[in-house]
């Protein structure tokens, strides 16, 4: 088997000289992938090999190489939502199989063994590194970015250009590192972690469902403006109903805490749920790059289990392409603004922006943390020379892959969606000079007023929520409800959906004493027939 490869692989070669592909060497690694005459589709994934050619990092690599890095079975399918099918060069799925065609995990240029990859293809970046740059940028904080590498790619005999293979975002100890969460786990601590939980498009691998939170976006106008909490994993197929319970009840408990007039409190608000200084350093980093997409998609949030302090908080970062002045549309082209006011530029959209971020502006010590946060990283990692001179390095290293991407796709000088009409390079350092000269002007304007930031007035954010406090929390005997909104029915769960308690009247005092320690879910319905669900916990 392993001769009838490498036969194939010095004819596969002779075929590429022959036909005249543009690559005979690279300063990147080259991936060589042969669907056996397959037609790759969006979904199910079909059979392929892969082989990868690599020598190490600074030495240059030959087509000719024998693919002693990595070489074996895999599957493969396009991927992406809006990419895949605006633009011709596509991205792709990359599963890692064995002989029989079951899921292997492999290990590929020093990162830890997966199954799962992302060859993710720039098209309307032309610099061809925002992705890149931004995972360096969440890196530079002290949190997991997915890893990645610049590559360039042959697909059946195909130059396709250059692409970036990435980690796919995953749960395990070397990416998200939240505990397993089995089937099993369906009480006591065991049920409290760990999830991740995303706001994004939907698409194929999104169709385990979730949930909508309970809070309107600001700036809505349609019914359709929702924001939808999507399992990923557990993944919708596997998690439990206990499980799909508690996350859900805990997010809301987090979005009430936060919507509540005590919301500040350091021990009843929002921050007993939240691990803020993640939220903190997303906003940064949304705010740097100015994301167009940012707060509102491709946003993953965990929740560890609460032995181990967990809090919600964001699991990692996610697609960049259209950022750091990428986007013709809502402001993304602006150096000047917030990113965080994407409701206001474009409430016509059918992805809002979650309440959170305008509410957390209204705590002081909030607006303090993130001052402190911006000027420790600014005088450090997030220096304006420091981020030019990686941008630099970046250029340098693509220097001649570049060249042969844009003879494969020829849009330097054109304008691609959603391309700024007033900033096209006609050729590849006119687009980095483009990159380094918006991230500087960005990085000013952002000095500038992240220091002039005070603590904001409510305005109206409390319109049609139902304020309430529940107290003690834990309980031992019974609970006691504070609303300024007249109770019709409060009904008292346990994790797997059964009524244990059930009152049609409000009352001064309710007494749980003899119900079991444990989890439960509160719900509380008013009068205009909203609902508030908390988390209780029966000591």
């Amino acid at each position: 088997m392993k001769k009838y490869f490498l036969f194939s692989l010095i004819l596969f070669s002779l075929i590429l000289f022959s036909i005249g592909q543009p690559i005979t060497s690279s300063n990147l690694p080259i991936l060589i992938i042969d669907t056996e005459g397959a037609t790759i589709v969006d979904e199910p994934k079909v059979k392929a090999n892969l082989s990868v050619i690599y020598q190490g990092a600074g030495i240059t690599n030959f087509v000719t190489d024998v693919p002693s890095h990595y070489q074996g079975p895999i599957g493969i399918e396009y991927r992406g939502s809006s990419s895949q099918f605006l633009f011709d060069k596509k991205g792709y799925g990359i599963e890692f199989r064995k002989p029989d065609g079951l899921d292997s995990s492999g290990s590929v240029f020093g990162f830890p063994a997966e199954e799962d990859w992302v060859l993710n293809g720039p098209y309307s970046d032309k610099t061809l590194i925002r992705n890149i740059l931004a995972y360096h940028l969440w890196e530079q904080t002290g949190r997991y970015g997915p890893r990645n590498i610049p590559v360039e790619l042959l697909v059946n005999s195909n130059y396709e250009g250059v692409y970036v293979w990435m980690e796919k975002i995953k749960r395990d100890s070397n990416r998200v590192a939240i505990s397993k969460l089995t089937a099993l786990e369906n009480t006591g601590d065991d049920l409290t972690g760990g999830y991740l939980v995303k706001l994004d498009k939907f698409d194929g691998s999104n169709s385990g469902g979730g949930w909508a939170s309970p809070i309107e976006p600001p700036r809505k106008q349609r019914d359709d403006q929702v924001i939808y909490f999507q399992y990923d994993y557990p993944k919708g197929r596997d998690i439990t109903q206990s499980q799909k319970a508690y996350i859900e009840t805990y997010v809301t408990a987090f979005e009430h805490a936060l919507a509540s007039p005590g919301f500040k409190d350091p021990l009843t608000g929002y921050r007993q749920y939240a691990d803020v200084s993640s939220f903190i350093d997303l906003a940064l980093l949304n705010e740097i790059s100015r994301n167009v997409d940012g707060y509102r998609l491709s946003t993953f949030l965990q929740k560890e289990k609460d032995s181990k302090g967990g809090k919600l908080a964001v699991a990692t970062v996610w697609d960049f392409n259209l950022a750091f002045g990428n986007a013709n549309y809502c402001e993304g082209w602006n150096e000047e603004g917030w990113a965080w006011d994407f409701n206001e530029y474009c409430s016509h959209d059918f992805w809002l922006i979650p309440f959170w971020w305008r509410r957390f502006l209204q705590d002081p010590q909030y607006v303090a943390d993130l001052k402190n946060r911006w000027n420790t990283l600014r005088t450090g990692p997030f220096q304006t020379d420091r981020l030019l001179n990686y941008i630099d390095s970046m250029a340098q290293v693509l220097d001649e892959p570049q060249a042969r991407n844009f003879t494969r796709w020829p849009v330097l000088g054109q304008w691609v969606w959603p391309n700024p009409e007033d900033h096209i390079g006609l050729t590849y350092q006119q687009e980095i000079d483009y990159l380094k000269m918006w991230l500087s002007a960005r990085l000013d304007w952002l000095d500038t007023n992240i220091n002039l930031l005070e603590a904001q007035t409510p305005m109206g954010l409390n319109d049609g929520i139902a304020s309430l406090t529940v107290y003690p929390n834990p309980v031992s005997q019974e609970f006691r409800i504070l609303s300024r909104n007249s109770v019709l029915d409060i009904r008292l769960y346990d994790m797997n959906g059964r009524t244990m308690k059930h009152w049609t009247q409000a009352q001064e005092g309710y007494e749980v004493a003899l119900l079991k320690p444990g989890l439960y879910v509160l719900a509380v319905r008013f009068e205009d027939q909203s609902e508030v669900k908390y988390l209780l916990r029966k000591e």
